[in-house]
This record gives C-alpha cells, structure tokens and sequence, in this order.
C-alpha cells in the first residue's frame, strides 16, 4: 500500500519504540541458522519503508533491495545519509507487482506488513511472487500481528502519540473477520500554527492455518514460527508471529 506524504514524513517518529538493530540482529540469526551467507547473498527487504531495517541489513553484510509501494516512503529512505559500505537498491513497486531484476537468496517483510493487504487472493499474489524471485533453497522470513492481537488489543482502541514534533490521534475500529480500519489524525507545529492531517488504511489478520497453506500453494515449506523477536512458540496471547518459510 501507499501512505501519504504527511503519513512518512512522521512515520519515524511515530515508530521510534521499535528496535531496528535488534530486529535486525533477530532476522541475521534466523538466517544465517539456515544458510551460509556470504557478501554475494542478496537480501530483499520487502515493503522497506524509510529504510531503517534495510540499512541495519546491510551493514551485516547483506546485498540489500529494498522494495516498497509508496514513493513518500522510500524519498524518507533515499534522504538518510548512507552508512553502510554498499549502497541500497531502492525500488517503487507494490507487493503484489513486485518484479526484479533477477533472484535474490532471502527475503525479509517486517512490522505486519502483509496484514496491510485485505485480500487473502492479494496475499497469495504477494507469496507467489516471493516464491518467484527466491533462488531454490532461498528463505522468507515475515512477521504478522497474530488473530489475537486484532482482537484483543487494536480492536475498536485509541492510542494517543504525544512527541515533541507532532501529536497523533490513532484510532482502531475492528470488525468480527478481523478486518481492522486504522484512522490517524496527525497534528504538527509550525510557527505560531498547527497544521491537521489525517492517514486512513486497514489490516486484517490471518489464520496460522491459512498463512500454512498459502506458502505450500506457493511452493514454500513452513519451517519455524516464533513468538514477536523471541525463539519461543507461539502462544495464545501472542501479538506478533514471525514465520521462516524455504523456497522449495
């Protein structure tokens, strides 16, 4: 999906709880478990946002794509200044498209980034085209907000973001199929003037089962699921999966 301009200008600040280099350290580990990685191993970082994930992959030493919908997204993410040894390839393309210039060893989709597509037949595209570009042998590597998480904790809830440079209004509304609308009302300063602007999108959760059978209809085996950046199973009250998935 896009965001808008105003949506990725604050999107940093508004996510700054979550821990880059630790995520990043979590993937690195899930990966290098279960193949050998090597400075030629190209790594897909797919709907990267503002490139905070895709910088940390590469300065583990990972060729690093990375790829998203939203052009406002990836303008954040080509203005950071670079401090990895080898540039990131920065592509504008949806999930559902995604087209390369070849293969790629392993792919990343973090922050329940495959639960912002509603379609369960969109989903199955997106896992398709993963399955395309991966090399034989090749991993993805994902996480999702768990049936749980859209129940318990987004359902119909408003959180308040209250940071030094702008104040968001975050609104839930969550209906019993799990399709969950996300209304933002983001206010920001500017001299003596704040200026309102607002970001609607949408998640919806989906079954283990599903997601199971969706990676084997794609030509991907199941190979582990964990509880959020932790290497437990996952349990009732979980609020994040992370799935490891091999290309067959």
């Amino acid at each position: 999906m896009s965001y808008t301009s105003a949506f990725a200008a604050w999107y940093d600040q508004l996510t700054q709880e979550v821990d880059y280099p630790g995520r990043a350290a979590y993937f690195d580990q899930i990966i290098r478990e279960r193949m050998e990685v090597t400075q030629e191993t190209i790594l897909l970082d797919l709907a990267c946002g503002t490139g905070n994930l895709s910088r940390e992959m590469a300065q583990k030493g990972y060729d690093v794509i990375g790829v998203d919908g939203s052009p406002d997204m990836l303008a954040e993410a080509m203005s950071k200044p670079i401090t990895q040894e080898r540039p990131i390839l920065y592509l504008c393309q949806e999930m559902a498209q995604l087209d390369l210039y070849g293969t790629v060893d392993v792919t990343i989709c973090a922050l329940d980034s495959l639960n912002h597509i509603t379609d369960p037949e969109e989903v199955k595209q997106v896992l398709g085209k993963v399955s395309l570009f991966t090399i034989p042998g090749g991993l993805f590597v994902f996480d999702v907000n768990t049936l749980y998480k859209h129940q318990q904790v987004l359902a119909n809830h408003t959180f308040v973001y209250d940071l030094d440079q702008v104040y968001c209004v975050w609104q839930n509304t969550t209906s019993p199929d799990y399709l969950t609308e996300i209304s933002l009302d983001l206010f920001h300063r500017e001299g003596d003037a704040y200026y309102r602007s607002e970001e609607r999108f949408y998640e919806r959760g989906y079954s283990h089962e599903w997601l199971t059978q969706a990676l084997t209809d794609t030509g991907m085996e199941l190979l582990a699921v964990y509880a959020g950046d932790t290497f437990e199973p996952v349990k009732e009250d979980t609020q994040r999966a992370v799935y490891v998935a091999r290309k067959l």
